[in-house]
Order: C-alpha cells, then sequence, then structure tokens
C-alpha cells in the first residue's frame, strides 16, 4: 500500500467519526432544546393551573350550558371578590340602601315600541338556576388563558375610553385600532348611569378584535389616573373563544394599568344576585327587520354606604363595586359616555369588516340600526335625570356613526353603528 492510499483511509476515517460527532451534537441540541420546551410548558401549565384555582371556586352545584360554558354556582362568601386586600374583612351587602329608580314613591315604567320587548334571558338558564345563597360563575378554561398574552394581563383591558374633549392627530394615531361613537356628558357631578340597549350579534373579522356595547362612569382625568365602571353587552372572540353576545362588566381604578378586569376575572366586584352570569351569553338577539330586543342597565352610587351598584333589567340587582376600590369614584364620576367601540386592526390603512351594533348606518333607524333609549344620569339627590347637554363624538364617521333625537316614549336616545370597511370606509 502506498502513503498515499494510507493518508486517504486516515482522512476517511477522520471524517466518519467527525460526522458521527456532529450527528450526535445535533440529537443531543434536539433532545434538550425538546425536553426544555416540555419543561418551560410544564411550567406555564402549572402557572395556569394555580390561577385558574383562584378564579374557578369550589362549586355547590355545575350547569353544563348549551353553548358550552361551564356555570359554576359558588357559596356567595366563597366568590373571588373577597380575595382582594382591602376585602379581607368585608361584609356582604345584601341590598342597596336607596334605589334610583323610585320617583314620587313609585318605579318608573318604560314604555315600549310596536315590535319591541325586554324578555331577555341568558343560555345557562336552558338547564336550570342557581340555589340560593349562591352565585353563578362563568368558569375559566385552561384554553382561556393560552390566548392571553399573560396570565397577568388576562382578562384586563389595553386601552382606556375615548377622549373627545381632547383628541388630536396624534390621539388618533395612537389608538391602537380602537375606534368609537358616543353620545356623552361632562361638568358636573354625576352619581350613576341608566341605558336601555337593544342587542346584537355583531360580525368580528379577526379574533383579535371585538365589538362592545355599553356606558362608561368615569372620575378624574382622562389624561391622567382615572377610574371608570363599565356595563353592557360585548362580543369578543379572544376573551370568551367564541361569537356569542355576553353581557359584562368592567372596572378599573389605574386607568386600566394594574387594577380591575372584566366582570369576576380578578377580586373586586361583589355578586349578590342567584341568576345572573357576568360573562354568559345572552339571548334572543335583535334581527336586522324583524324583532327587536334590548337590556336595561343601571349602576348608581348608594348614598348611603357610597358602593356604586349595578342592576339588569327590571328585577336583577347584580350586586356592587365596593367604594373603597376607588380613589375619584370615592366621590363621583365627572364624565357619562354611551355607545359603541370596536377594535380595527387592519393592515395597510385597509378597515376590517368588523361590525359596531347591528353592522348598519343609524340612519336606517328602528329595527335595523343599533340604540341606546332612556340615557339618563343620577344626580346627588339620588334622582335619575334625562341630561339636556348631550353631545356625541366618532373618529370615522364613514365607518361607525350615531345620530341623537328625544321623544315621550324613548327621553333621549341615539342610533349608532355602522360595518367598518365600505365604499366611504376603505
Amino acid at each position: 500500500m502506498d502513503s498515499s492510499q494510507g493518508r486517504g483511509r486516515r482522512r476517511g476515517r477522520r471524517s466518519y467519526s467527525q460526522g458521527w460527532v456532529l450527528l450526535w451534537a445535533f440529537l443531543c441540541f434536539s433532545l434538550c432544546a425538546c425536553s426544555s420546551g416540555q419543561l418551560i410548558s410544564a411550567k406555564r401549565r402549572a402557572h395556569f393551573q394555580r390561577h385558574l384555582k383562584r378564579l374557578n371556586k369550589k362549586p355547590v352545584q355545575t350547569f353544563q350550558s348549551p353553548d358550552g360554558d361551564i356555570i359554576d354556582c359558588v357559596h356567595i362568601s366563597n366568590q373571588p371578590a373577597l380575595d382582594h386586600p382591602l376585602l379581607k374583612n368585608h361584609t356582604i351587602q345584601t341590598r342597596p340602601s336607596f334605589h334610583p329608580l323610585r320617583l314620587n314613591g313609585g318605579e318608573i315604567k318604560e314604555e315600549l315600541a310596536n315590535g319591541e320587548t325586554s324578555g331577555i334571558s341568558q343560555t345557562w338558564h336552558l338547564k336550570g338556576r342557581c340555589p340560593e345563597n349562591t352565585i353563578p360563575i362563568r368558569r375559566t378554561k385552561e384554553e382561556d388563558l393560552l390566548k392571553a398574552s399573560s396570565v397577568r394581563r388576562y382578562g384586563k383591558k389595553h386601552r382606556g375610553p375615548p377622549r373627545p374633549s381632547s383628541l388630536d392627530s396624534e390621539a388618533m394615531s395612537n389608538s391602537g385600532g380602537h375606534q368609537h361613537a358616543i353620545a356623552y356628558v361632562e361638568g358636573d357631578r354625576y352619581f350613576g348611569a341608566k341605558a336601555t340597549i337593544n342587542v346584537w350579534n355583531p360580525q368580528i373579522e379577526q379574533s383579535n378584535e371585538f365589538s362592545l356595547s355599553q356606558f362608561w362612569i368615569l372620575g378624574g382625568p382622562l389624561g391622567g389616573d382615572f377610574n371608570s365602571i363599565e356595563a353592557g353587552w360585548q362580543v369578543s372572540p379572544d376573551l370568551y373563544g367564541d361569537n356569542r353576545t355576553r353581557l359584562f362588566t368592567y372596572w378599573t381604578s389605574d386607568a386600566y394599568q394594574e387594577t380591575g378586569c372584566y366582570n369576576l376575572l380578578c377580586s373586586g366586584f361583589v355578586q349578590v344576585n342567584t341568576d345572573i352570569a357576568l360573562g354568559a351569553s345572552i339571548f334572543p338577539i335583535s334581527a336586522y327587520g324583524g324583532s327587536q330586543y334590548d337590556i336595561s342597565v343601571l349602576v348608581w352610587k348608594d348614598p348611603k354606604g357610597g358602593d356604586w351598584w349595578m342592576q339588569f333589567g327590571d328585577e336583577y340587582v347584580l350586586g356592587y363595586w365596593p367604594s373603597s376600590l376607588f380613589s375619584y369614584l370615592g366621590d363621583s364620576a365627572t364624565m357619562i359616555e354611551w355607545g359603541g367601540e370596536v377594535v380595527n386592526l387592519g393592515e395597510n390603512g385597509v378597515h376590517t369588516s368588523t361590525q359596531m351594533g347591528s353592522g348598519h348606518f343609524p340612519e336606517e333607524g328602528f329595527g335595523k340600526a343599533s340604540y341606546f333609549r332612556n340615557i339618563q344620569t343620577v344626580d346627588d339627590a339620588n334622582n335619575l335625570n334625562a341630561p339636556d347637554d348631550i353631545s356625541t363624538f366618532t373618529e370615522r364617521s364613514s365607518c361607525y356613526d350615531l345620530r341623537t333625537g328625544s321623544n315621550d316614549k324613548w327621553g333621549n336616545y341615539f342610533y349608532y353603528g355602522g360595518p367598518g370597511r365600505n365604499g366611504h370606509c376603505p
């Protein structure tokens, strides 16, 4: 054998050995990466389970709703609200001391227009009701947390209410895709708000968008550390995992930074009602050119205890936000807003087709456009008043718009909404 052949075999053996080393290194790296991924997943899942345990209290009874929700009936003294540091020794108030629906000794009764009804229920009621001394809570699932950007931010808003009195081009460019069509009052001290809102199921183009109709009770400067209490209905695939229309509430005491959440997804709101589950779907829904269904929502500050109570419809007093949660709203509100909000996340200047309200413009009127009617505020004497100094605001009226009116049956009202992308809103 000549020397050149020997050198060739040695080079071949070295190449062969180096190949095995590289293969072994690759396999080891892949195995380590896989193991590391499993370890991270296990840690994250453990974190999820701890958070779910805090949210999902031990139930007395459970219902599997036809819409896929699980409703747990939790003893009233074991609800999430009482985990709040400020409410550790809180005594649950079973009813408000005063009610602003009473005027001259009798309750205000609203007249309904032809073809209109307020007979709305929740889907889980088809399976039953919770027993006495319990409250219904929509169970949070692990897949709900998986969709969140973080466990810490789950159930929280990322942006505050519109600022119509100070809006400029810079504010619009930094709006994060949030668009509104609202009526509002400011410049006084307010102790509550009320509205009757008809209920629709707007279409959402992207799962990380939403559409809602609500009112905001605001205290403090909107450019600062303001407080907010909010209530209405919404469609939010990211939050609920579907496109159903749901009753919701929200609160914050620090401009959406750390405090507050939707519904009962954190400690704070004290529920006392056995029949209504916050975050659960509501039905029936208004139909374009057909039957119209609406909900009435009232939030007011109890003159005696100072807590902010919420009522749904004419009969369901749901519960309250303790006054101790707030700074500015510990006294009164400085602004009330009513209306619709959507998130539009279209790219390259192209608007999405996410709808607000019915998805139709206000000029189409009753049976086709969405409305707020009998909008009222509560004064310091605990009386409901129809405001006479209402202003309106939209960022892009070609996408979503609003028109106000007044009559004997509906008091102050407005139609609002729109389709998003259309010939005038590209």
